[in-house]
């Protein structure tokens, strides 16, 4: 079973209680109104899926119900690290 550390609940629990919620550090676009169908889809839809390591959202359902980030390795499926949701990304300057 895969754990996964909670930086809310400071906790290792099991991956039966989160969800993962995509791609991290995503920004919407500035100007809703003005953005075009095309934009919109690019935005919802097109993401890179690249193998190795990304960041994520992921969200703890079953326990404190927050979002939080994650630093995960889609090959191994080892978890780097996870922060909590606003913090920037481990290893970056904000």
């Amino acid at each position: 079973m895969l754990l996964i550390h909670c930086p809310y609940c400071d906790s290792n629990r099991p991956e039966t209680e989160f969800r993962n919620a995509g791609a991290a550090h995503i920004l919407r676009p500035s100007d809703p109104a003005t953005t075009s169908d095309a934009e919109w889809a690019e935005f919802l839809y097109l993401r890179e899926n690249p193998k190795g390591t990304i960041a994520e959202r992921w969200r703890h359902v079953h326990g404190c119900g927050r979002f939080f980030n994650a630093i995960r390795d889609t090959v191994s499926d080892d978890f780097a690290v996870t922060y909590r949701a606003g913090e920037p990304r481990p290893g970056t300057t904000p």
